[in-house]
């Protein structure tokens, strides 16, 4: 098995602290992507989207995606739960890891790639306007997330899911987006707080 990850670009981020949280040591190869390593004969060779992490089990199967990838670990290691424990657990993590991803991370991520000078190479075309029409939309995602923590302690509910992970993301690439840090949603700030000092977050 061998995971070919891409440092600290948010996706391969967010399979490394599912994989801290469960305790688990995956071999991994590094991918320079600010060279564009991604792009590689050897990585498209393995994923023709040309995107990280990729995942090659033991018989050559290849997994890519971010999701998916988390979704075989676990299965193969149930614990501690991060994608819920029954029907309705896990059917309201994957609601919340959606919105996380769809309705938040998405809008910064846009706001980055379409916007920052050293983005050029990779969104071709890189349409500015599009990057500005997403800042507003990230703050406002940031403000139902903070109104939704009023009532709990995580983003899926009363405990650490892959949800938590994928906002993390969104929050942690503020900063590079050119995104104010929202240091006026209270609750949203608390949480970040304390999933940011979790040891995964390093990871």
């Amino acid at each position: 098995m061998l995971l070919y990850d891409g440092g600290r670009a948010p996706n391969p981020r967010r399979v490394r602290i599912f994989l801290a949280e469960k305790g688990i040591e995956v071999p991994m190869k590094s991918i320079d992507m600010t060279a564009l390593g991604h792009r590689s004969e050897e990585i498209t060779a393995l994923n023709p989207l040309q995107r990280l992490p990729v995942l090659v089990l033991d018989d050559g199967t290849v997994l890519t995606e971010t999701v998916a990838i988390c979704r075989y670990f676990e299965e193969l290691y149930p614990e501690p739960p991060l994608m819920g424990v029954d029907a309705l657990d896990k059917a309201t993590v994957e609601m919340w890891n959606r919105r996380a991803e769809l309705n938040f991370s998405y809008f910064v991520a846009q706001a980055f790639r379409h916007t920052h000078p050293a983005m050029v190479e990779w969104e071709v075309p890189q349409i500015k306007e599009f990057g500005e029409a997403n800042r507003p939309k990230a703050l406002k995602a940031m403000e139902f997330l903070d109104e939704e923590l009023k009532s709990r302690e995580f983003i899926a509910g009363d405990r650490y899911t892959i949800a938590d992970i994928t906002a993390m993301m969104g929050v942690d690439m503020l900063k590079p987006a050119r995104i104010e840090r929202p240091v006026h949603l209270k609750n949203l700030m608390r949480w970040y707080e304390a999933v940011s000092l979790r040891p995964s977050a390093s990871a």
